[in-house]
């Protein structure tokens, strides 16, 4: 099969298209084609430097988290899943290539019946990201007042549509170019960041959402409600005092959860919360653009200038 390979940390040219070995799915496993998959932000990332995945070269060659496709083969116990089973799901790395071997149990749904692979590829990331947060972190209620800053991105896209799908009245902060996209999202108001500071501006919220790590809750504090809370993908040294609760701010809160560390029981409840709601024409995923599997490095320096709109899709086989 054809994969995007690397074997050293580098710039996107370390990313290379080659034959390598189709997988063969064990007993509880399922072998997918994959239709499409995407870059997500982390991506460039685990490619340009060590880390996460290595440190004296990669420990997966392979990228690729997001994926959509077709179950191809079932192992002898799977139960789940049959061939021709049209999926879509999220997994570590291994989906910038034309097939996955994926356990049943993994973070893997039927997709939804009303999407194309490209869309149903761009979903997973944001949309178990931010349901988790505002749901469960957020314990977001109808008619709150909750800002989106990063409104434009993978999980702000996602954030937008479900906070108003929980009935809130939704604030969206992003830049000039991405105002009117937030707005067709479900956003009654939204601030381009590059002319107001949504702290500054005398409104307060019961829910300030930091989908890109930027603000930090000193910034955020006096924007919240008594009773506010700030919710952060990113947990840095400043806050964690007001994480750890050892910062007392008049009721103010911060919080952060390493949502892609969930259970796979848990992100498959969830992916099949999404598919309902994108069957029902509440959800939709966001695409900026488009590439052909061998162009991945092409997509890798667009991600990595950290501008994208909603999501990078990589088509792998067309649909």
């Amino acid at each position: 099969m054809k994969a995007i390979v690397y074997t050293k940390f580098g710039p996107p040219e370390v990313l290379q298209l080659k034959e390598v070995k189709t997988p063969e799915p064990k007993e509880h496993e399922v072998l997918v084609r994959i239709y499409a998959t995407t870059v997500v932000k982390e991506d460039p990332d685990m490619r340009a430097s060590p880390g996460f995945n290595g440190f004296l070269k990669p420990r997966n060659p392979i990228l690729g988290q997001e994926l959509a496709g077709e179950v191809e083969v079932i192992g002898s116990a799977v139960t789940r899943f049959k061939p021709g089973d049209q999926v879509f799901g999220i997994d570590s790395f291994g989906a910038y290539a034309e097939y996955k071997c994926m356990p049943e149990d993994k973070a893997l749904a039927l997709k939804p019946v009303n999407m194309s692979y490209e869309e149903a590829a761009a979903v997973p990331n944001g949309a178990l990201t931010a349901l988790p947060f505002l749901r469960d972190k957020g314990n977001i209620q109808s008619g709150q007042q909750v800002l989106i800053y990063g409104a434009s991105g993978s999980v702000g896209t996602a954030a937008v549509q479900l906070a108003r799908i929980f009935g809130a009245e939704v604030t969206g902060v992003c830049s000039t170019g991405n105002v009117e996209m937030v707005k067709s999202l479900g956003a009654e108001e939204v601030i381009d960041y590059t002319k107001v500071d949504f702290s500054q501006n005398g409104k307060l919220y019961d829910i300030i959402f930091d989908t890109v790590g930027k603000l930090g809750f000193s910034r955020c504090k006096n924007a919240l409600k008594p009773a506010g809370l700030y919710l952060t993908t990113v947990p840095t040294l400043q806050i964690l005092p007001d994480l750890l609760g050892l910062a007392r701010h008049s009721g103010k809160k911060a919080r952060f959860m390493a949502a892609g560390l969930r259970s796979a029981k848990a992100k498959v409840k969830d992916l099949l919360v999404i598919k309902e709601l994108v069957e029902a024409g509440q959800f939709k995923a966001v695409i900026d653009r488009c590439y052909p599997l061998e162009q991945m490095a092409e997509a890798h320096r667009y991600v990595g200038q950290g501008h994208k709109r909603g999501n990078v899709v990589i088509t792998i086989l067309a649909s």
